[in-house]
């Protein structure tokens, strides 16, 4: 089997403004990396549209109607103080979106192993009702509840190693017992939560906080210490990554001290959990990550990884 990369030309239309970390440039750089030859055997998917029934399952119909309303004809309007959307905004969420659907259509049909949704806006800090963190639509958790309600799988895991807390997943997910959401991110830092005692209604989710600070070595010891036996006990049928880049030591709106090396173990290491109960199956998605040269470096050891395991 092979690795689908998913994204779509949709998601380079999402303008934000000037200066914006959260910028067209990040897209590309990913893109240009996964054009080497090195990438070739992947499969690559565009990205379709979220079906309306994925997105309602996370996020109710008046919420979305408020996106609809809110993008603007020119220019940019304001969504939260983070978060901006642009007359083309709607359709990129919709196809960021809609490539975590596809990719766990793709995974559980058997055409590929694993899936890498290389798109934007990331998700992983939208509510239920708001849009926040530069997300606007809940990506990894609607993929997780598309593998639940539509493949019917019994238990799905999302595992967040962006440095940011995705509030938004967990906010998804909270009360959804068939579905795990581990994250290891740094605190203090926004948004100001996960904490180790938030655990979900059910026990289902785990916040493995870093100091800022943290190397490589921390973050390994966290995950292999934490979330890895917490995962085994869950045995989920699969394994969604949110997959920011954001804690490597070259990202400018954080203070962890990740390399290229610490994402590919770490793709590595979740994937043994995925081959030991989720008959290798993962997904990921592409969260955080702002300095241009180390979010290329780092998807593309991710992929790297991931195609590794997909021979």
């Amino acid at each position: 089997m092979s690795t689908a990369i998913i994204t779509h030309p949709d998601c380079l239309e999402h303008e934000t403004p000037s200066g914006h970390p959260e910028r067209t440039a990040r897209l590309r750089s990913v893109m240009t990396a996964l054009d080497d030859p090195k990438f070739g055997a992947a499969l690559r998917i565009s990205a379709p549209v979220c079906p309306d029934a994925c997105l309602r399952r996370a996020h109710p119909d008046r919420y979305v109607e408020k996106i609809r309303d809110s993008i603007p004809a020119r220019g940019t309007a304001s969504l939260d103080p983070d978060t901006h959307a642009s007359p083309r905004s709607l359709d990129a969420a919709l196809r960021a979106a809609g490539a975590n659907v596809e990719a766990v259509d793709l995974v559980m049909a058997g055409r590929v192993k694993n899936a890498f949704a290389a798109v934007r806006p990331p998700g992983h800090h939208a509510e239920t009702e708001r849009a926040m963190g530069f997300c606007i639509f809940g990506n990894a958790a609607i993929g997780a509840l598309h593998a639940l309600e539509h493949h019917g799988l019994q238990k799905v895991a999302v595992v967040d190693f962006d440095v940011h807390h995705g509030n938004g997943t967990s906010d998804l997910l909270w009360n959804e017992p068939r579905a795990m959401f581990a994250s290891t991110h740094q605190i203090p830092l926004y948004p100001g939560t996960g904490k180790a005692s938030e655990t979900g209604a059910f026990g289902q989710i785990v916040n493995a906080p870093l100091p800022p600070g943290s190397n490589g070595l921390d973050f390994r010891i966290t995950l292999e210490n934490v979330i890895i036996p917490k995962l085994n006990d869950f045995a989920p049928d699969l394994i969604i990554i949110s997959a920011g880049f954001d804690a490597h030591r070259r990202d400018p709106l954080a203070s962890i001290d990740l390399e290229e090396d610490d994402f590919s173990w770490a793709t590595h290491v979740i994937c043994d959990i995925a081959d030991a109960h989720s008959q290798g199956r993962v997904v990921s998605t592409l969260e955080g990550g702002y300095d241009l040269t180390a979010l290329a470096a780092s998807a593309a050891a991710h992929v790297k990884a991931l195609m590794e395991r997909s021979q």
